[in-house]
């Protein structure tokens, strides 16, 4: 029998409001919302300091032959490794996949970034997986970094573009596959004309019509 609880994994843009969304789509359905807890998780699970777990926080991992080769996936039905190599980024990868999946195989809940749609899309038990990708205009996202996060134009510019340079190199070393392209999600939705508010419930009656929620 197949896990039925509904999992929404979010990739996004930043700027783009993926993570608001996010928050805001959980607190609607009731559902728990993970984004960076996830490390503290992982840490406790696998007794490796969390500033291990935050250092490599979405960034690619320092293996040139997985550099020099575009990536590859991750075999995660392989255990973390014990030995000296456990604080590699692999390992931090593996122990944070082990527990997005546990955490999905006991409760609905919503997950922000971490390749979470290529880990949980590999345990074919999860029938209710929702994989959605929130981008947005460069114009809507410089506004939007620069009103939430308090900064100049320029500065808004350079972090746009450092942080999803890291989430693309993250997810390729890690997946094989290209953040942007959408066949590797279910629900690409570009917010710059819409508020988060029209955005959440895009996603709900996405739902709806899937059959996952009354």
């Amino acid at each position: 029998m197949g896990n039925k609880n509904l999992i929404i994994t979010i990739e996004r843009e930043y700027g783009s409001g993926g993570r608001i969304v996010g928050k805001k789509l959980a607190e609607e359905l009731g559902i728990h919302f993970y984004d960076d807890d996830i490390l503290k998780l992982a840490s406790e699970k696998s007794a490796v300091g969390e500033q291990f777990f935050r250092l490599a926080d979405e960034k690619a991992g320092n293996n040139l032959l997985y550099r020099l080769g575009g990536g590859r996936k991750i075999d995660l039905h392989s255990k973390p490794s014990p030995n000296d190599k456990l604080t590699s980024p692999e390992n931090l990868f593996k122990f944070q996949s082990e527990v997005m999946r546990e955490l999905a195989e006991s409760e609905p809940c919503i997950f922000v970034g971490r390749a979470a749609g290529y880990v949980l899309d590999q345990d074919e038990d999860i029938e209710r997986l929702i994989r959605i990708f929130v981008y947005a205009d460069k114009v809507k996202k410089v506004q939007r970094v620069m009103e939430v996060d308090c900064i100049d134009e320029e500065r808004a510019k350079r972090r746009i573009k450092k942080i999803e340079k890291e989430r693309k190199e993250y997810y390729k070393y890690f997946t094989g596959s290209e953040w942007h392209s959408m066949k590797n999600y279910d629900l690409p939705i570009n917010t710059t004309k819409l508020t988060l508010e029209e955005t959440a419930e895009l996603i709900k009656a996405y739902i709806r019509l899937k059959g996952f929620m009354d």
